[in-house]
């Protein structure tokens, strides 16, 4: 009789997939009460190796053009759409109906795609040239942010990551995000999806654990730039909203994870302005 090989769930951590540094894991049930899998429970130390990794990502991530980036977003998009009956089978394992799954999964490639199409578009909507009263060209241009860490909604296992996600990195961010406790299959499933996409390592790192652990870690890293929460917690948030006041880092709060619109992408960007002299 031959044996199945049973997948052991990890970090991913700049194009790269380890264990946790703590050895620790948590066992995750299915609706039925019996243990699927091991998960690595991350430790304050994996948090700060991804930070490393993603802001080492984030300088080349944003050079890239715009068409480019679009172009590795519906890369993603095309490689979960080959793979949607293994995620759907997935949801469905940690508890999700098939209907439930289904209507996830496609959700999911859909804003992918939304996202990639807006890759070399938001640009024109948010710049502006202003009227000034002096001999000069007065540009105003959106620019990434930076390094953003964010923790996805406990509801689902792969619509609110990809909304955490998607946005972020299309506007030339890099991001660390906290997975669904409840569904982390999935997101270290869609790590591989990335892994597969011309996604250079570091500006996708994907964590799992517990919420109530990291939540403080992930607002109050000093080389994070802005912290996006999608839960409902109002202790977790008030938690956010006073650790960020170390650095002046952004705080993002998505109320909506399946709203898709340009504004997503203007949260996690900085107005910059530039001068120039009329006829020079």
């Amino acid at each position: 009789m031959r044996l199945n090989i049973q997948k052991t769930y990890k970090l991913y951590i700049d194009g790269k997939f380890p264990r946790t540094e703590s050895g620790r894991y948590y066992k995750l049930n299915d609706k039925n009460g019996k243990v699927v899998a091991n998960i690595c429970r991350s430790s304050r130390k994996d948090f700060r190796d991804a930070v490393v990794s993603s802001r080492k990502a984030q300088a080349d991530w944003q050079k890239k053009s715009a068409f480019n980036k679009g172009q590795i977003l519906y890369r993603i998009a095309e490689t979960l759409e080959t793979r949607k009956a293994q995620f759907i089978e997935v949801l469905q394992l940690q508890g999700d109906s098939k209907a439930s799954a289904e209507k996830e999964v496609y959700a999911a490639i859909d804003m992918l795609v939304y996202y990639a199409g807006w890759s070399d578009k938001y640009q024109q909507i948010f710049s502006s040239v202003n009227p000034v009263e002096s001999s000069h060209f007065n540009f105003s241009f959106p620019e990434p942010t930076g390094v953003v860490s964010a923790i996805a909604p406990q509801q689902n296992g792969l619509l609110g990551l990809v909304s955490c996600m998607a946005p972020a990195i299309v506007g030339g961010n890099s991001v660390v995000v906290l997975a669904a406790e409840k569904y982390p299959l999935t997101a270290i499933d869609f790590a591989e999806v990335l892994n597969a996409s011309d996604v250079s390592g570091g500006v996708v790192n994907i964590l799992t654990g517990n919420n109530k652990e990291l939540v403080s870690h992930f607002s109050s890293h000093m080389d994070v730039n802005a912290c996006m929460y999608a839960g409902n917690d109002k202790e977790h948030l008030k938690t956010i909203q006073l650790n960020a006041a170390g650095n002046v880092k952004r705080v993002v709060v998505v109320k909506n994870i399946a709203e898709q619109n340009p504004y997503r992408i203007l949260e996690l960007q900085e107005i910059k302005t530039t001068w120039h002299p009329v006829g020079i």
